[in-house]
């Protein structure tokens, strides 16, 4: 294993956990985990760049192996912005890519509209830049399951008894479908399943994948995202919840912004195919700092 450092950062409301993995030269690339309340991987395949660039992951308030007050006004996209920006100063992250992973793409995009400085390229992971859209996506999906599957977690989510074990089976078989097609399912994704901090993630997003009422469900940054003035790759599983069309759009909206579909994915490219995830974002961050070096490069007159 790379050179691996890990510790705990004061930041509004209590202390999170980060890990940075190699020592690399390059820019350094700060990961957001899903969720919201979910955590970072262990096995996340782009800490084998850490030989190039460190790769650092930090467990947002509330989740993994950070604290987990219980105070419901902490659950808010603004305070996890300003804990975004504690962690980047807290580490001295003066210049950096960032990727987010599906809710990580929703911080992404809000904390780079309070103009950050010394954030080089962005990348969306199975973007979910407008709730209302995600939203849809699922229930178009959710058309393609036999009616009885349909009916349970319509009569469950009516009746708010989503904790009964026929709601819970049904939502895996949706899940197997479209966030993770490996079967069976890395022992990790599992726990990380099992380690939900379902507080948050019931208070910001609701009750499932399809049907939002928490905080979040009136998010929308897709206006705005020409605001976002940074190389950017968006990328998606062909199965993923974030689907290859909407996910097109949202690149659609950012001039100059690239596109990637990962075949034979979901939403965890990073578990389903590891290689081909971790050699794509290599590649786009590898390609933003040539262009970099070519900009710095010298120029020379004929007489040279």
């Amino acid at each position: 294993m790379e050179h691996v450092t890990e510790g705990f950062i004061p930041v509004t409301g209590g202390k999170v956990w980060y890990r940075i993995t190699g020592d690399g030269l390059g820019v350094p690339l700060l990961v957001l985990h899903g969720g919201p309340g979910g955590k970072s991987s262990d096995k996340d395949p782009l800490r084998n760049m850490g030989s190039e660039r460190p790769v650092i992951q930090y467990d947002q308030l509330g989740c993994g192996n950070s604290d987990r007050p219980t105070d419901l006004p902490l659950w808010t996209v603004e305070r996890y912005v300003e804990e975004l920006a504690q962690v980047r100063e807290a580490l001295g992250l003066e210049e950096v890519h960032i990727l987010g992973h599906s809710w990580g793409t929703m911080l992404a995009s809000s904390y780079l509209l309070t103009k950050p400085k010394g954030v080089k390229s962005i990348i969306f992971s199975g973007p979910a830049l407008n709730s209302r859209m995600w939203e849809r996506d699922q229930r178009n999906y959710l058309k393609q399951f036999p009616q009885d599957m349909q009916d349970i977690i319509e009569y469950h989510e009516r009746e708010k008894t989503t904790e009964a074990k026929e709601y819970q089976e049904a939502m895996y078989s949706f899940y197997k479908r479209h966030v993770c097609r490996l079967d069976p399912w890395p022992k990790e994704m599992v726990e990380e399943f099992e380690k939900m901090n379902q507080q948050v993630y019931n208070y910001m997003w609701g009750a499932s994948e399809f049907t939002v009422t928490g905080t979040l469900q009136d998010f929308d940054v897709t206006e705005r995202l020409v605001e976002i003035d940074l190389p950017a790759l968006f990328t998606c599983g062909r199965y993923d919840e974030a689907t290859p069309t909407t996910t097109e759009y949202y690149a659609s909206l950012m001039p100059g912004a690239e596109f990637h579909i990962f075949e034979n994915c979901s939403h965890t490219p990073g578990e389903e195919d590891p290689e081909a995830y971790e050699k794509k974002i290599r590649d786009f961050l590898n390609r933003q700092e040539e262009v970099k070096e070519e900009r710095n490069m010298p120029l020379h007159t004929e007489s040279e």
